[in-house]
């Protein structure tokens, strides 16, 4: 018999139900009861163990699993919450929740995919500290303009301290990719593409390590970058992307923005789009789908850009 477990991570319990039998266990959310956890499933050997993504309350949970070899999967917890309703359980409880995702696993069966080495996992750590900083440097800048007399300089002094350490981590960010031969390879072949600076391809090392291992729809859907049909019957509605990894797009929209300035290639495709009727936003889009499809074929390929 075929079992399927789902567990609900807090952040000091570990809710678990294995079905179909059924079998709920609550374990500390500690390093003794993830080892207890180990030990109860590694017994019940289930073909399927998920996880929502809570966090990261979750990853030393996906890590201590990963290590003893069981077969586990962290699924967005909007798509748990959507398989709920579409089931009738609109009640939340922990105990409730860990046996929708077993079920969620025992449906729908998603994907193992591999987990990010440790040295991936720092470098997205340090890539969000980055991005964290910088917003927290922005918001602090907005303050500065409506400030009183009276908070101007507490505000101008945090303002050079967060400068400080957005330069810091960028710093630590170019360093530790400089440590490895294949990701200063990389860096260097996404660099290429004329709208590629430092801070979007450390962001699309870290964060789409599938570039160039996968094909042009699949990427797209990972990214979020594929339009989505919006039809019934005879009406059919305007596309739209949805889902996939925000601080991806993010890095391709900005690569957007300076490629369709200086880049001849998007140049010249979004000012047809432009031409063509298209809004400034859909055309910048669609210059985000290009600009990925072309980055995944150089890194597939190994091939620096080249305009011609």
């Amino acid at each position: 018999m075929e079992r399927f477990a789902g567990i609900d991570v807090a952040k000091e319990t570990l809710d678990v139900c294995v079905r179909p039998d059924t079998i709920r266990k609550q374990f500390s959310n500690n390093e003794e009861g993830r080892s207890n956890l180990v030990r109860f499933l590694g017994k019940l050997k289930p073909v399927l163990i998920v996880l929502e993504a809570s966090g990261g309350y979750d990853i030393p949970v996906v890590e201590v699993l990963a290590l003893r070899l069981l077969p586990v999967v962290v699924i967005n917890p909007r798509q748990i919450r959507d398989f709920a309703k579409a089931t009738g359980k609109l009640a939340k409880t922990d105990t409730i929740d860990a046996e929708i995702i077993a079920r969620f696993g025992e449906v729908l069966r998603p994907e193992i995919r591999p987990l990010k080495d440790t040295d991936t996992q720092r470098l997205q750590a340090l890539i969000a500290r980055r991005r964290q900083l910088v917003q927290m440097l922005t918001e602090e800048k907005n303050r500065l303009q409506i400030a009183s007399s009276w908070i101007r300089e507490d505000i101008e002094v945090h303002i050079a301290w967060l400068t400080s350490c957005v330069d810091k981590a960028g710093k630590d960010i170019r360093d530790f990719i400089k440590k490895s031969p294949l990701w200063r390879e990389k860096e260097n072949l996404l660099r290429t593409f004329k709208g590629i600076g430092p801070v979007n391809a450390c962001t699309l090392l870290a964060r789409l390590p599938e570039l160039g291992r996968l094909d042009r729809k699949k990427i797209a859907a990972l990214a979020g970058l594929a339009p989505m049909n919006r039809d019934s019957g005879k009406y059919r509605g305007r596309r739209t992307i949805f889902g996939g990894r925000a601080d991806v797009r993010a890095a391709l929209y900005m690569a957007a923005l300076t490629a369709a300035v200086h880049n001849p290639v998007i140049k010249a495709f979004y000012q047809r789009l432009i031409h063509a009727g298209k809004l400034p936003k859909v055309a910048l889009t669609a210059c985000m789908h290009k600009i990925l499809l072309i980055l995944n074929a150089m890194v597939r390929t190994n091939t620096p850009w080249c305009a011609a």
